[in-house]
């Protein structure tokens, strides 16, 4: 299967991650620009109402840069929407997406036959993330055109699969668009999601060390201060598994050795509930593959060296294998 034509003037194979409170107008409009995919949930948007301005803002940024002759086109951008039953914004936050036409809408928490429908209604494509092949197989039932498998070590919200074993399990009966997750955060890692059978590697952590991201001076110290055994699995703070940094944690007065299990049955996305500290604002996600992040800086900078490692990476693996480059 052929990817979307939405897809076309991608600088990289990469899909910028959304991220609840980090990504908003500014950090997709420079993800857009460097050539990569950018994105932001829409609950960030608070509130319900500013979703509209932000769409029209990014809207009216990406056409001006369009017209401005600049010799790279910019990327598309994508929005993603909570589609679980504790998501009391979501019809409203749609009909906005439809009013923007919206290319690009990645879907989390409970794939949903109606809102792929509404989705495909204005000429829009719906990517689902899911942390197993159960799950995929759902959302592809359903109507979603592609697939965010997100594996071990991502950010945020994540599975505890190898992305061998999840990328294998859909690769085997699955053709269409695959973004993957986790852990992805240098051109290294791209190449290797490619090998894997990913069309896109799916980056999120990295454009929380950036200057357009919104996010505190400390958190993005924390991201290049960091490491992976800096990072730890819990569902504490919103009733889904996902990966937090360590040091938020210790600072919100808790042992994150010893966190106690939260009730699936409370699920609270947007801000956490389960206890004083909330998820995102004082404990902040992050994958395992921090390491990679050595300073702050620009969203263009990030991509210009994600190109050049990609690059490099791709000359050392023909190499290795003996290939003649095409």
């Amino acid at each position: 299967m052929s990817l979307p034509t939405l897809f076309e003037t991608l600088r990289l194979p990469v899909i910028a991650a959304p991220m609840f409170i980090v990504s908003g107008p500014e950090l997709v409009i420079a993800q857009c620009k460097a050539g990569i995919v950018g994105s932001f949930p829409a609950l960030s948007a608070r509130p319900a109402a500013q979703l509209d301005e932000w769409l029209h803002q990014i809207n009216e940024e990406l056409v001006d840069h369009r017209k401005s002759g600049q010799p790279r086109q910019p990327a598309p951008f994508a929005v993603n929407l909570i589609v679980h039953k504790t998501n009391a914004r979501l019809e409203e936050d749609l009909a906005t997406c439809e009013k923007w036409k919206v290319p690009l809408v990645i879907t989390s928490l409970g794939a949903r036959e109606d809102v792929n429908k509404a989705v495909h209604a204005w000429g829009g494509t719906v990517f689902h993330d899911v942390i197993n092949n159960t799950f995929a197989r759902k959302a592809i039932e359903k109507g979603a055109d592609g697939l965010v498998p997100v594996a071990a070590g991502a950010g945020g919200h994540a599975g505890s699969q190898s992305p061998f074993a999840l990328m294998q399990e859909i690769r085997d009966w699955f053709e269409g668009p695959v973004a993957l997750s986790g852990s992805i955060a240098c051109g290294r890692s791209i190449i290797a999601a490619q090998a894997l059978g990913a069309d896109f590697a799916y980056v999120g952590s990295p454009w929380i060390a950036t200057h357009e991201a919104n996010a505190p001076n400390e958190y993005k110290q924390a991201i290049v201060d960091g490491n992976a055994s800096d990072i730890v699995y819990s569902n504490l703070f919103t009733g889904v598994h996902g990966n937090y940094l360590r040091a938020s944690i210790t600072a919100a007065g808790l042992d994150p050795d010893n966190l106690p299990q939260s009730d699936p049955d409370k699920m609270n996305f947007a801000s956490g509930g389960s206890t004083a500290a909330k998820a995102w604002k004082d404990i902040w996600g992050s994958g395992q593959g921090i390491g990679a992040v050595k300073a702050v800086s620009t969203v263009a900078e990030r991509v210009d060296e994600l190109e050049a490692e990609y690059v490099a990476a791709k000359c050392e693996l023909i190499s290795r294998l003996g290939l003649e480059a095409s």
